[in-house]
């Protein structure tokens, strides 16, 4: 078997972020619309957890965020004029389409794509189909930026292959690895690809929430899985239970989290427990490992509960000693049916033996957390040293983020300062330093 780490890519937070409530059936971002955000504060926050996890020994890399705002968006829909007079007006006749414009959501890279690593694949390559996330129009246009990042980052095609976004129609909405989970022995041995799914395009009678929308289909997992050459065997596709995608939980990540061969999850996850586990231990059985479901009970943490502390939100990652940490928000510790059901999980003898606690407030308030900013790519040590090293997190890399996030980045927005048109020369001029520091000359479009 061929060995393999799991390398986290964290998204940068953008100079813009921002509570603008964008995400209906995200209850976090959409109780905290039009609250004053700290940009600062929150690259900062997310630049603590990577360095952290990095000092302990876990590979740790980042993605860069976004231009903003978004010109293309804003002049396809008829603003004209200079780059100030497309915001002026955009702020004065459609305030919530500039804040789309604005959105810093590329953050939550758990949204950037779905990543099978060449242990699971036919020609032996990784491989990434960038996400379309057609559902909301202030993540829809991701991407296209996505997609020249990641093959700016794994840019040699004898190892990597890095597919564009599904057709953006409702049919193929496609969430990326927010809806994807990989089991397996070990990152470098062949594994189940689990693909979870919120409704049915083509079974207008298939089970579905009512009030929020199911946001990942059937067809889309589906087309990931051909895209990457997956062996139908170890491709399993479950579906999230709609009534619980109708109390917040808008990702299956917000659910569940699965690392090797363990899945931790809710009770009413899926519309089928049961049967879920059934065709996990089976296809598990094809890859000679054993799956360690670890159920959390509602009697012991409500739907509402996990959806408010994103306890499921949380990264579980592998130790040396064969034992797992689980990478928590806070909010967990201060929600105190969570806090106790943690406490007794570390100490019962499973396979997590370990919480390692962040203050994400800011992130965690827009509706993300720990999972949400990351996405997991596993790789050999050949590929390993293919990708760009640039973004790989360490100790000289981490100062030079922060100095440069204290230069570039504003300590308070409020929804009106989205009308300044200094804030966007005030993007672009930290991104362009970024691209330097990163070593990515060319990285955005306004360079070229």
């Amino acid at each position: 078997m061929i060995t393999a780490r799991e390398f986290n890519f964290d998204g940068l937070v953008g100079p813009s972020h921002n509570y603008a409530g964008l995400s209906f059936g995200n209850v976090a971002s959409f109780n905290n619309v039009n609250s004053v955000s700290n940009p600062k504060e929150a690259a900062l926050q997310g630049l603590a957890k990577m360095r952290a996890l990095a000092s302990r020994g876990f590979a740790q890399a980042l993605l860069p965020p976004q231009t903003r705002p978004n010109f293309r968006l804003l002049r396809s829909i008829g603003f004209t004029g200079t780059d100030a007079e497309v915001i002026a007006r955009a702020y004065k006749e459609a305030p919530v389409i500039l804040a789309c414009a604005y959105s810093a959501s590329p953050m939550w890279t758990a949204n950037a794509a779905t990543v099978s690593p060449s242990a699971d694949t036919a020609d032996g390559r990784t491989h990434f189909t960038v996400a379309n996330l057609n559902n909301k129009l202030h993540r829809s246009y991701e991407h296209t930026q996505t997609a020249r990042a990641l093959r700016a980052l794994f840019s040699d095609e004898r190892h990597f292959a890095v597919h564009d976004a599904l057709p953006s129609t409702p049919a193929f909405g496609d969430e990326g690895a927010a809806n994807h989970t990989r089991l397996c022995a070990a990152h470098g041995a062949p594994g189940v690809e689990m693909f979870v799914y919120g409704r049915v395009e083509f079974e207008p009678d298939a089970p579905a929430p009512k009030r929020f929308p199911a946001r990942q289909t059937l067809e889309a997992s589906q087309a990931v899985a051909r895209l990457h050459g997956l062996d139908s065997k170890r491709a399993v596709y479950i579906q999230q239970a709609p009534d619980t995608i109708d109390q917040g939980v808008f990702h299956n990540d917000v659910i569940a989290v699965g690392n090797g061969n363990v899945l931790f999850y809710h009770e009413q996850a899926f519309v089928n427990e049961a049967g879920t586990l059934d065709v996990l231990h089976q296809a598990m059985a094809g890859v000679r490992a054993e799956l360690r479901p670890v159920r959390v009970d509602a009697k012991d943490v409500s739907v509402s509960d996990a959806v408010t502390s994103y306890l499921f939100n949380s990264q579980l990652l592998s130790k040396p000693n064969g034992k797992m940490a689980l990478v928590v928000p806070q909010e967990c510790q201060e929600n105190q049916a969570v806090a106790n059901y943690l406490q007794g999980l570390v100490a019962n003898g499973g396979p997590i033996d370990e919480l390692i606690s962040f203050d994400l407030r800011q992130s965690m308030r827009n509706g993300g957390g720990p999972a949400c900013l990351r996405l997991r790519v596993a790789l050999t040590e050949v590929e390993a040293a293919a990708m760009h090293q640039g973004v790989v997190m360490t100790d000289a890399l981490y100062h030079k983020l922060v100095a440069w996030v204290d230069k570039h980045y504003r300590d308070r927005l409020a929804p009106e300062d989205l009308a300044d048109p200094f804030l966007a020369l005030e993007v672009q001029t930290a991104l362009d330093e970024l691209t330097t520091i990163l070593g990515l000359p060319g990285l955005y479009e306004f360079q070229n």
